[in-house]
């Protein structure tokens, strides 16, 4: 029988919809779209001054999410080591850059395949990156 069930993540911003934050099927994860937002619906890698200035730093929120990541791997005890693919969308191809120096901190060329893509808006318009991935994590590893 295979292993098959999807989780929404205590101590996790809840979905926005009716969709979970992983799945397992077998010993593949499928980990939805993930964003920089705290539980509180805050999003880090953002300031926001008295005068209503905006600035949205994609380093900062590029490492929240993939820490946002790690911690929904650990739900089925699998790490960031397990993940094969991730799929990146910018809001803006300009950060790039930003985006990809944060990356390299956490993968090399050992590490999962990865597209990253330029989309018109996220869900949120504080948000400059979402991320999605795919993990290999038998059950019994």
């Amino acid at each position: 029988m295979t292993d098959n069930r999807s989780t929404v993540v205590p101590g996790k911003a809840k979905p926005r919809g009716r969709f979970p934050h992983i799945k397992r099927a077998g010993d593949l994860l499928f980990v939805s779209g993930t964003s920089s937002r705290r539980p509180d619906n805050s999003f880090a890698g953002v300031e926001v001054d008295a005068l209503g200035t905006t600035n949205l730093d994609i380093r900062t929120q590029t490492r929240a999410v993939i820490e946002n990541i790690r911690d929904i791997l650990a739900s089925e005890g699998a790490s960031l080591d397990d993940l094969v693919e991730i799929n990146s969308f910018l809001v803006d191809m300009n950060d790039f850059g930003g985006y990809n120096e944060v990356y390299a901190e956490y993968f090399d060329e050992s590490g999962p395949t990865r597209t990253t893509v330029a989309v018109h808006q996220l869900p949120h318009p504080h948000l400059r990156i979402e991320i999605k991935a795919i993990a290999y994590s038998p059950r019994n590893h």
